[in-house]
């Protein structure tokens, strides 16, 4: 007698997807509790949800407890599975959605932290524009690395992105947007803060420094190593609050740093000769399908 093999899964229903997308979620959040606000439910709706997909795809995702949360080497695989069944999912929407006069459907974007505060937002009024052609397009934006930005675009997750150009990737479509001008401050209790715009370059090298943990582009790069560099933030963020400290200088956007430095907490270091500059992109593939919505999107960044 030949023995039937019966896979776990049969048809995908809405149900199921809503499972998928529910795992897909708790993976890129860190677990379950970190989840919560990105899906809008319990904790313990979520361990459910979980239970139920596991159940249904007949083995264990993850691994969950005081040890923390880790997802098992199928669960790995499994994810790996759902990203391109959601990606393809949303590619079958769009398409269908062109057939339609009225935009509808998902707009994933992956943008890097701390851009709001650009005082020209183009970013804000694209967005403000497809909302106005589109009432019922459902904005998804994700804001990490830019190299997690690339990433994302790159294998389908995100549809568009904004990074900083360092290393321009062959599978990447790169249209300017922005460019940003990164200066060095120290806060008002460093010892440099009096004497900020006339500090010598020794006394300069010798203060510790926070620099990002990223690549920089070219001129970027030799600022950053110019400094006694002890310390690193993975984002613009995390520098300012080590050198809100008074025990570290670092290099920050203007347009971020401005808050501080109108309430007389930050002051720039040698303003005329230490900054750099940072051209920043919105980033699609390459090889894209149409995408109505998408197309909106970057179209509005013509006239913004």
């Amino acid at each position: 007698m030949i023995e039937r093999h019966i896979d776990p899964l049969g048809q995908i229903s809405d149900f199921e997807l809503r499972l998928i997308r529910v795992f897909r979620a708790v993976v890129e959040s860190g677990g379950f509790t970190a989840a919560v606000p990105t899906l809008g439910i319990s904790r313990s709706a979520i361990s459910v949800y979980m239970a139920d997909l596991e159940a249904r795809v007949g083995m264990t995702l993850c691994q969950r407890g005081r040890s923390g949360f880790a997802l098992t080497e199928e669960g790995r695989d499994i994810y790996q599975a759902a990203s391109r069944l959601l990606a393809a999912t949303e590619a079958f929407r769009s398409e269908v959605n062109s057939l339609h006069r009225h935009l509808r459907g998902e707009l994933n974007i992956g943008i890097t932290d701390n851009l709001v505060t650009l005082p020209h937002m183009r970013v804000t009024h694209a967005l403000a524009e497809l909302k106005r052609r589109g009432p019922d397009v459902h904005f998804n934006i994700h804001m990490i690395p830019p190299a997690d930005v690339e990433i994302g675009v790159m294998d389908g997750r995100l549809h568009v992105g904004v990074v900083p150009v360092v290393n321009a990737l062959s599978a990447l479509d790169y249209r300017a947007l922005y460019t940003e001008t990164a200066c060095l401050y120290c806060a008002d209790n460093h010892p440099l803060f009096d004497q900020a715009g006339q500090a010598g370059d020794d006394q300069i090298e010798a203060a510790d420094a926070v620099v990002p943990a990223q690549a920089l582009p070219a001129a970027g790069q030799r600022r950053i190593e110019a400094l006694n560099a002890s310390a690193t933030a993975t984002d613009r963020e995390g520098i300012a609050f080590l050198v809100l400290t008074g025990c570290y200088i670092g290099y920050l956007p203007e347009h971020f740093a401005q808050r501080w430095v109108d309430a007389g907490r930050l002051r720039r270091i040698r303003p005329a000769q230490l900054f750099y500059r940072i051209d920043y992109a919105v980033i699609t593939r390459q090889d894209r399908r149409p995408h109505r919505v998408l197309d909106t999107f970057l179209a509005e960044f013509q006239g913004a």
